[in-house]
C-alpha cells in the first residue's frame, strides 16, 4: 500500500470590497504613497466594514467560495482548522461557529493560534490528520479582521494590515503529491516585540488599557523585521538543503513586507516570477497570506509542481514547508 500523504486539493478565497489606499492614509496619519510603498510594497488593503462582522465572516465567505469552486459537500469535512489571530470573541472559538454556518455538520473544529504562522502551523496540523488515515477531508481556513486591533493613528502599524480570509481543502493521496516536509520553530524571546498588552489574562480590560490604547497591536518594526528577514530565508534554505532540492517552482512567502519576501527569494536564488507575490493589493492580512497567494496564483499551478511555504510571526513563530500540489487548474 502506497504512503499516504496530505494534498491539497481545492482552495478559496475572500476580501472585503473597502479599498484603503496610501493616498488615503495619507489623510490619516503622517506618511505618504511613496514611503509607505518603498519600505512595506503595500500599495492598498482590504477593509472590513460591515456592521456586526468579524473575522468568521471572511472564514466563510472564503470557505463557501472553496466549496463552490471544488463541489465539495460540506457535509464530507471531517475537521475545520481555523487558524486566526482575530477570533471574534473569547471563549467560544470561531471556527466551531464558522464549521456550522458552512454546513460542515459532521465535523468538528478548533481554533490555531501562531500569529502569522498560524495557516503554516495549520499546515502541518492539516496533513498529521490526514496521514493518520482517519479522517479524509480537513477543511484548514486563514482568516483575520486585522482591522479590529489596529490603531488607525499609529503609523507604524496601519500602513501595514489589511483584512482577508483563505481556505484551503487537504485531501489522501497516494501519488506522493502534498506536504512532503517541514520545519517550524518558535522563540518566546521574542514576545515582547510584536503584542497587544491587554485584554488577556495578565492585563485584563480595564477603563485604564483602553484609554491607553493597550489594545491595539504594538510592533517593534525594526526587530521585528530584523529577526524575520533572517528566519525566514534560513529556514527555507534549510529546508531545501535537507530534501537535495536544487530547484523550486514557486516560493510562497508570508506577505509582511516586500523586502523581506526578496530576501527570502534571493538566499533561495528565485527570480521574482517564481515567487507569489500579492502584498501590494491586500497588505499584511496575517492568518490569510498564505491561501490568498494560492487564490491568486492557482491558475499557474501544474500538478508536480514544487512549493515552498515561509512564513514568520509573533511569538516569535516561523516555518517553512515543502509541499508538491497535486492538480492542474480547470
Amino acid at each position: 500500500m502506497n504512503r499516504i500523504t496530505a494534498a491539497i486539493t481545492a482552495v478559496g478565497g475572500y476580501v472585503p470590497d473597502y479599498v484603503l489606499t496610501n493616498q488615503m492614509l495619507e489623510n490619516m496619519v503622517d506618511t505618504n504613497d511613496e514611503w509607505i510603498t518603498t519600505r512595506t510594497g503595500i500599495k492598498e488593503r482590504r477593509i472590513l466594514k460591515e456592521e456586526g462582522e468579524g473575522t468568521s465572516y471572511l472564514a466563510i465567505q472564503a470557505a463557501k467560495n472553496l466549496l463552490a469552486k471544488s463541489k465539495t459537500n460540506p457535509k464530507d469535512i471531517d475537521l475545520v482548522i481555523m487558524s486566526t489571530a482575530t477570533p471574534d470573541m473569547p471563549v467560544s472559538f470561531t471556527g466551531a461557529y464558522v464549521a456550522t454556518k458552512i454546513g460542515a455538520v459532521n465535523a468538528f473544529s478548533f481554533d490555531l493560534t501562531a500569529a502569522c504562522s498560524s495557516f503554516l502551523f495549520g499546515m502541518s496540523t492539516a496533513a498529521k490528520y490526514i496521514e493518520s488515515g482517519r479522517y479524509k477531508k480537513v477543511l484548514l481556513i486563514g482568516a483575520d479582521k486585522m482591522s479590529s486591533i489596529i490603531d488607525y493613528e499609529d503609523r507604524a502599524t496601519c500602513i501595514i494590515f489589511g483584512d482577508g480570509g483563505g481556505a484551503v481543502l487537504f485531501e489522501p493521496n497516494t501519488e506522493g503529491y502534498g506536504l512532503q516536509d517541514e520545519i517550524l520553530r518558535t522563540d518566546g524571546e521574542g514576545r515582547p516585540h510584536l503584542k497587544i498588552e491587554a485584554g488577556g489574562s495578565i492585563l485584563p480590560a480595564s477603563k485604564e488599557t483602553v484609554e491607553k490604547k493597550q489594545h491595539y497591536v504594538f510592533q517593534d518594526g525594526r526587530t521585528v523585521f530584523k529577526f524575520a528577514v533572517s528566519k525566514m530565508a534560513d529556514v527555507s534554505e534549510e529546508l531545501l538543503n535537507k530534501n537535495t532540492i536544487k530547484e523550486i517552482d514557486w516560493l510562497v512567502p508570508h506577505q509582511a513586507n516586500k523586502r523581506i519576501i526578496d530576501a527570502t527569494a534571493n538566499r533561495l536564488n528565485l527570480p521574482e516570477k517564481k515567487v507569489m507575490i500579492n502584498i501590494h493589493k491586500y497588505g499584511n492580512t496575517t492568518s490569510a497570506t498564505l491561501p490568498l497567494c494560492l487564490v491568486d496564483y492557482e491558475k499557474q499551478l501544474k500538478k508536480g509542481d514544487k512549493l515552498v511555504f515561509s512564513s514568520f510571526g509573533g511569538g516569535f513563530s516561523w516555518g517553512a514547508i515543502y509541499l508538491t500540489w497535486a492538480y492542474d487548474s480547470k
